[in-house]
């Protein structure tokens, strides 16, 4: 997801570039007519210097959509899981799921599924540190089908049991730039 600010700095940059555009949501911009090949290297340049990046091939934003549908439905896991993981992406992105799962594991290098199960182990690690929830709460909230599974799954991806971890109170281990 792309922050307030980041929209601010993509907006001043499509002003001082004189681009005009329709919109910019959490994962995209929509420009207006012809953009030539210049000022696209001159945007590139600008959102680089900010940290941001210019995805302009179609499997490229195909892909950065897929991560943003999974962030977004791990981290509203709260509301109930009508569908699998699968169909919600289908059904979200109106593409074929073996599709996007063969491109998604060419570009990035793992399964969408393994993706998953990283964010959620991710969101796991910072429901335990705020201590608000207990591990049943929190595998129920992520819609795990026990509890046994989520600390398995947690294990396997961390090296260490949620006990440890929640034990421990290492807030240093909450950091999602590894995924």
């Amino acid at each position: 997801m792309v922050s307030l600010r980041d929209r601010e700095i993509a907006q001043e940059e499509l002003t001082k570039l004189n681009l005009t555009y329709l919109h910019i949501n959490e994962s995209e911009i929509e420009l207006t007519g012809n953009i030539c090949k210049e000022d696209i290297m001159l945007l590139k340049k600008a959102f680089d210097i900010h940290g941001l990046e210019l995805v302009e091939d179609k499997k490229s934003q195909l892909i950065e959509k897929i991560k943003t549908s999974i962030l977004e439905m791990v981290n509203d896991a709260e509301k109930p899981l009508r569908t699998n993981f699968s169909n919600y992406l289908s059904a979200t992105l109106m593409y074929d799921y073996t599709y996007m799962a063969n491109l998604f594991s060419k570009v990035q290098g793992i399964t969408i599924e393994h993706y998953i199960i990283l964010h959620k182990i991710e969101r796991v690690k910072k429901l335990l540190a705020l201590g608000q929830l207990t591990l049943t709460e929190i595998a129920y909230k992520l819609h795990y089908s026990s509890v046994a599974h989520l600390s398995s799954q947690f294990k396997k991806v961390t090296g260490f049991t949620p006990s440890y971890f929640k034990q421990s109170g290492n807030k240093d281990w909450l950091s999602t730039d590894n995924v």
